[in-house]
């Protein structure tokens, strides 16, 4: 019994001067010049806390270029950025977006940043798994470049009707309108849903974007994604897809009229990983009563609005089981603390959950999508403009 006293406090001892290493090592990388690691903090409820809480959470490479947490590839990639010109007026190196997506080379491994000037690009871009790290940038916040194209999917497809795809790991866009122009659906004309953008890469990231289109406005398709203050229009599934994606102060709005419009129609199978999860979102509506946060596409669709204000357009329901009633034993609908009159617990389906602060608390900060491994704030304009 002695001998075994003294082996247990011996491990302890050994324990705890091995959580005091760790301890220290961990608080002189952040000393070592050079080095900042993100802090991994929850979201505030408040969202006027919010600038406060991204200027701790999402940095500037120029701040983590030495964070041992990055991923390596970014690292890389971010040290001597790449920089090509769009401009419509002829005064760049290109006059379309497709012809500056050509001159990146394959298995690119630069940062490619095409600067896009101010007005409409009427063309159907594809940026291929061969080319990762290309970013899409509005060379003016104020005068926000659009692209945009009228492909349905009665011509190609749902999913290949998108205006622009990205196929490609690593991409981020800033400052950009997506838009499907076609006509909305109207009942009559068959295959009539029509994809802004799709998003079939991972670490994909987008900032301050604008999203339009009716039925299926986003193929939010696999992979880690980041929409930062964005807003997305739509009227039926206007998110849809198997991503694993986090939405950060988004405005999502619905103009559908003649039937109810669904913001979600998330793609998951089984129970794995993939999920949609809105935090500080927006959410307006043409309508009221007439809009639901999700709907049960795929039997065990992930969908979870946190911190939320929500309008009238929501339906009191709240939720949609796909006319599948087993779908209701699969599904994860979840709200957290939103608030507003569509927020309103009376008349909710009863397999929406109302999560409470610890059911909650894998979605309150960005390692939902292990966000502190590769989201990085966007380089600022002016950089971008000496560079080119």
């Amino acid at each position: 019994m002695a001998q075994n006293n003294v082996h247990t406090s011996s491990s302890s001892t050994s324990c705890k001067f091995l959580i005091v290493l760790l301890f220290l090592h961990s608080n002189l990388l952040l000393l070592i010049p050079g080095v900042v690691s993100v802090k991994v903090t929850p979201f505030p409820s408040d969202p006027a806390a919010l600038s406060t809480w991204e200027s701790s959470n999402i940095l500037p490479f120029s701040a983590r270029a030495n964070d041992p947490e990055l991923d390596p590839a970014i690292k890389e990639a971010e040290k001597s950025p790449v920089t090509i010109r769009v401009r419509k007026d002829g005064s760049g190196q290109f006059k379309t977006v497709t012809e500056a997506v050509n001159s990146i080379p394959e298995q690119n491994k630069k940062r490619a940043i095409i600067v896009i000037g101010p007005g409409t690009y009427v063309e159907k871009i594809k940026v291929p798994r061969s080319k990762p790290f290309v970013t899409f940038y509005g060379e003016k916040a104020s005068d926000m470049p659009k692209l945009t194209f009228n492909g349905d999917a009665a011509k190609y497809g749902t999913v290949d009707s998108s205006s622009v795809i990205t196929e490609s790991d690593y991409f981020m866009a800033v400052n950009i309108v997506f838009e499907n122009s076609s006509p909305p659906p109207d009942g009559k004309r068959k295959n009539a849903q029509a994809v802004a953008i799709r998003v079939s890469g991972t670490k994909s990231s987008f900032f301050n974007c604008k999203f339009y289109g009716y039925q299926d406005t986003i193929c939010d398709d696999r992979g880690l994604h980041f929409f930062k203050d964005c807003f997305i229009e739509g009227t039926e599934d206007f998110l849809f897809g198997s991503g694993t994606s986090l939405y950060l102060k988004t405005t999502l709005h619905s103009v559908a009229k003649d039937k109810a419009g669904v913001i979600t129609a998330q793609a998951r199978e089984k129970e794995d990983d993939t999920g949609y999860v809105f935090v500080h979102a927006t959410i307006q509506g043409s309508g009221a009563g007439n809009t639901v946060l999700g709907r049960a596409w795929k039997p065990y669709a992930k969908t979870i609005f946190v911190y939320s204000s929500m309008d009238d357009s929501v339906k009191p329901e709240g939720w949609d089981n796909h006319r599948d009633v087993k779908n209701e034993k699969t599904v994860y609908f979840a709200e957290y603390q939103c608030t507003g009159p569509g927020a309103s617990k009376t008349g909710r389906v009863k397999f929406a959950k109302m999560l409470t602060e610890q059911e909650a608390k894998p979605y309150l900060d960005m390692e939902y999508i292990k966000g502190s491994t590769w989201i990085v704030a966007p380089p600022a304009v002016n950089t971008l403009s000496a560079a080119i």
